[in-house]
């Protein structure tokens, strides 16, 4: 495959990445979060929601599993510790302290999945809607990126609080005086097929599961002719790994890969990848100009 944009090629100077739990800032775009700052970059992570739904690996733990304001407290502290370990300023999306906290939380909790009890809360954040939106947009307006990141319209696996980040993210975009560069993280469908042969190769354990050559992939995977920009940067892996283990509850790291609570082994191959779509519409091949 032959990719011919380096991320770098945009020279960026101030990026935010809008996600939507603590963890999926650096398991998504960890590496070219830790890039980017390596190359002088002013980088910001918006994180939607604490991820109080999430299930807990370590036994240890796995008392805050179903207590949600644990869980966020907890959450929140891991998130501060990546952030740290990637060089980025951490923002929680609607913590204003509007409500009143010294400590303000984000305005939106995690939605779980699509027909959950989670997913009727009021505060679910997959329901946001224009709320949401106006909160980004504030953010974006504040920082003015020259470009801001964020899953696809699939959300990377349809999680529906992924699916509300890309949407909030576009409308937010859109309303802005000034449009950055907005970029969507997918997988080059060569390289999830070089991930999956290194997992059956390497990884020997019988506690973790390695998909199968047949098996589907996620819908983040997509044809190598749509894939716009890259970021394959062996050092910014090695700050990811680090800032993968500040996430004990949701992601055991191994020599290589890693394995988050349905111990389906993913590979850490230092690499990422990115559809450059246009700011106002969201269609592949858009753009600012430089």
């Amino acid at each position: 495959m032959t990719l011919t944009s380096s991320l770098d090629d945009l020279a960026l100077r101030r990026v935010v990445l809008v996600h939507a739990h603590p963890d999926d800032e650096t398991l998504w775009t960890g590496v070219t979060t830790a890039h980017l700052v390596a190359q002088g970059a002013d980088v910001h992570v918006v994180t939607c929601t604490l991820g109080e739904e999430g299930e807990v690996i370590p036994p240890d733990l796995r008392h805050l599993e179903g207590d949600g304001p644990a869980l966020a407290a907890h959450r929140r502290g891991e998130l501060a510790g990546a952030t740290r370990v990637l060089g980025a300023t951490s923002h929680l999306l609607g913590a204003d302290g509007s409500r009143g906290s010294a400590d303000p939380a984000p305005r939106w909790r995690d939605s779980g999945m699509a027909g959950t009890p989670a997913a009727d809360h009021p505060d679910a954040f997959a329901t946001a809607g224009g709320a949401a939106v106006d909160a980004l947009a504030a953010v974006l307006r504040e920082l003015r990126p020259d470009a801001v990141i964020t899953y696809d319209p699939h959300g990377g696996y349809e999680h529906p609080d992924h699916v509300a980040a890309h949407r909030a993210t576009l409308a937010a975009v859109a309303s802005l005086e000034e449009s950055p560069h907005v970029l969507l993280v997918v997988v080059p469908r060569s390289w999830a097929v070089e991930d999956r042969s290194w997992l059956t190769e390497h990884v020997h354990r019988t506690d973790v599961v390695v998909p199968g050559r047949d098996d589907a992939y996620p819908p983040s995977v997509v044809a190598d002719e749509l894939v716009t920009h890259v970021v394959v940067d062996p050092a910014a892996a090695r700050v990811q790994v680090s800032a993968l283990r500040e996430h004990p509850t949701q992601v055991t790291v191994h020599d290589g890969y890693y394995a988050l609570s349905n111990d389906i082994a993913a590979r850490l191959a230092g690499r990422e990848a990115y559809v450059l779509v246009d700011p106002l519409t969201g269609a592949p091949g858009g753009g600012t100009d430089e």
